[in-house]
């Protein structure tokens, strides 16, 4: 019955998506005037002189690009509890998440821009579901794969991981939908969380399973290894959408699609900490809606200015088609002029439809090269499907002194689930992919400045192993694609001997 009363309200929030990506440029604008006038007060405000700001080209003077180490001092007064110090009041939460030479970062989400986390998720499945026209999703069970929702006190701010906080919003009409239970979700120890996962759902009527793909991948093979069926369908014969985000699906897609025994819908999101971005909204064209009406406004900095003293910052009207952006995030959860350290790529300029090319800080540029995320996960995804390989997980990094007397080389950690046999063919084309799609590689090679890439595959299990060493099983935790250092590589590799 919930699938047939939630079908009006479905079509409904379609036609307000589509009205909005219509309205993308006028809401922009409206959306940059009304955070400044409701932070002119706060301690921020106060210090880039927000009652001089006029319009973009006035708040661009005032407020720099900085990331979390340029905007810490504010961060650490809000954490302190202070009030009005990035957006009036507190924030209801503090986000804890890592990857800054800061170490752990505490990002504001405020009672604002609650709802951008919340009612973009739910849009997300509700627009999908209109254009599936099928809301039967919601008469079933889903398996959201997250952290633990388990808070602390920061400051007086209820702190916790982003997954564990949005836990505590979901709508009280998807609540008995869900699993696991919060009790299993509290389980921090990722082994034990997945056992219990697997005990609680096995016999449910799942319709949706949500989650970074490896790891919605182990619960797979250890739902299968449990009940002894064949293939994920026989358990859940209704399950017919995977969410997921942070991660490019095209690699574990054939995994994951053997393990289900055949083809389901998929729903990709660009979640972040610091705010929900864009969303799949077609099962036809590439690209995802980029979230242009709650609270944010983006700007938009040329991948290769993002350094410079004085980078370009434009904004949606002036992006153009197939170029690499930084994206910088200015919110009511009281970020300003905020490096998020993403790429993006426009693929569509009518409505504004992006694709995640990168990371900033991961790429490898050892040799002048500059390879970005996007390549090399389009090269081992048209490899994949071209040899029908099934892998588990990657990284790539840079072999600047090998020790065998041959050029450097960029060397490919991939953990198989069953290793080919055809390895140094597949290196090749892989090699040649790369060339393709990025010409300062093609160069390096040609000029004998690098030797063609090198694979070097570790056992099953490796990846598990050196995120469980790091304390990052399970939950939200990838291993980066790219680096520029051997310390992810070499790691790997001593656990995958």
């Amino acid at each position: 019955m919930k699938g047939i009363i939630v079908k009006p309200f479905a079509h409904y929030i379609r036609r307000q998506i589509q009205k909005e990506a219509a309205n993308a440029i006028t809401d922009q604008r409206a959306i940059l005037e009304r955070l400044i006038i409701r932070a002119k007060h706060t301690v921020f405000g106060n210090d880039h002189h927000f009652s001089t700001i006029k319009n973009h080209s006035d708040y661009q003077k005032q407020v720099p690009i900085r990331d979390y180490e340029g905007l810490k001092p504010y961060f650490d007064q809000v954490k302190g509890g202070a009030h009005d110090i990035l957006w009036p009041g507190q924030p209801r939460y503090l986000a804890k998440t890592s990857g800054t030479t800061s170490g752990i970062k505490y990002i504001p989400i405020t009672d604002d821009s609650i709802s951008n986390h919340i009612n973009t998720a739910r849009n997300a499945l509700l627009h999908l579901s209109a254009v599936r026209r099928d809301t039967s999703i919601f008469d079933g069970k889903m398996i959201f794969l997250s952290g633990s929702p388990t808070l602390t006190s920061v400051g007086g701010i209820h702190t916790g991981r982003l997954s564990g906080i949005v836990n505590h919003e979901i709508p009280s009409w998807v609540k008995g939908n869900q699993l696991p239970s919060y009790e299993t979700n509290c389980i921090e120890e990722w082994e034990a969380k997945l056992d219990a996962v697997v005990a609680e759902t096995h016999d449910q009527d799942l319709r949706v399973i949500s989650g970074i793909p490896p790891w919605v991948q182990m619960y797979f093979e250890r739902l299968i290894s449990h009940t002894g069926k064949s293939n994920i369908k026989d358990i859940f014969p209704k399950l017919s959408l995977f969410v997921y985000g942070g991660v490019n699906y095209e690699p574990y897609r054939t995994s994951i699609e053997s393990l289900i025994g055949t083809p389901i819908d998929s729903l990709e999101t660009y979640p972040a900490s610091e705010g929900f971005i864009a969303f799949q909204d077609s099962q036809v064209n590439d690209g995802l809606l980029l979230n242009t009406n709650s609270g944010i406004f983006y700007e938009f900095v040329p991948a290769d200015e993002i350094f410079g003293a004085s980078p370009t910052r434009l904004t949606l009207s002036e992006v153009e088609l197939d170029q690499d952006y930084a994206i910088i995030i200015n919110s009511n959860a009281g970020l300003w002029g905020y490096n998020l350290g993403d790429t993006v790529r426009f693929v569509s300029l009518n409505p504004y439809k992006l694709v995640v090319s990168g990371r900033i800080k991961h790429f490898i540029s050892a040799f002048g090269e500059h390879v970005i995320g996007k390549e090399v996960e389009s090269a081992i995804s048209a490899i994949s499907q071209r040899h029908q390989l099934k892998l588990n997980e990657f990284t790539v990094a840079p072999m600047v002194n090998p020790t065998d007397g041959r050029l450097p080389y960029h060397e490919w950690i991939i953990e198989f689930e069953d290793a080919p046999t055809q390895m140094d063919q597949i290196a090749r084309e892989l090699d040649t992919l790369m060339s393709e799609q990025n010409i300062y590689y093609k160069d390096l090679i040609v000029g004998g400045i690098l030797s063609p890439l090198k694979i070097n595959t570790v056992s099953k299990g490796a990846f598990q192993r050196y995120m469980e060493s790091q304390g990052k099983l399970g939950g939200q935790n990838k291993v980066p694609r790219l680096s520029n250092d051997r310390k992810i590589a070499d790691a790997l590799l001593r656990f995958g001997r």
